[in-house]
């Protein structure tokens, strides 16, 4: 069996200051009953996992629709590569640069049973929060996995 792969996008912009502005991230905090008290390395990238024959950045747009209920942006993507992580999935990530306002998400949802072994089928928020972040401050929230890719990003950007 093939380790699971996904593809996401990370939404950067820009704010405007005299010395060119700081550049922030938008991340999401993962939704359901396991990270709902957490908050360092609770974030993630906007991502979902593809199969194999899809084109991984169609796939990382579509997942960007599903998980915020939004078109993904229409601009340049930048290929940030990919990081496989300690469970084996690969991630695969590029960068884009837009705005959006996190009150405007209607994240999508998932059921899962909870209590476990309750019997009872609950439905969750794939993501319960959508927040900008400087990347200092992204870097300690962001799942340790995919740190890389705000580092590369930083090194495309030349910040």
């Amino acid at each position: 069996m093939a380790a699971k792969q996904s593809a996401g996008v990370l939404l950067f912009r820009r704010n405007g200051g005299r010395d060119g502005g700081h550049v922030e991230v938008l991340l999401g905090h993962m939704g359901g009953p396991f990270w709902a008290r957490r908050d360092a390395g609770a974030w993630s990238v906007i991502k979902g996992e593809y199969d194999p024959g899809e084109e991984p950045l169609d796939a990382a747009r579509r997942e960007f629709e599903e998980e915020l209920g939004l078109r993904a942006p229409d601009t340049e993507y930048v290929d940030l590569g990919h990081v496989k992580q300690s469970g084996g999935k690969t991630i695969t990530v590029w960068a884009a640069e837009s705005d959006l306002d996190p009150e405007t998400v209607t994240p999508g949802t998932f059921e899962l049973e909870w209590p476990r072994g309750s019997g009872r089928i609950q439905e969750f928020p794939e993501l319960d929060r959508v927040e900008w972040f400087d990347v200092a401050t992204a870097h300690d929230k962001i799942v340790s996995g995919q740190r890389p890719f705000l580092d590369r990003l930083r090194d495309h950007l030349g910040t």
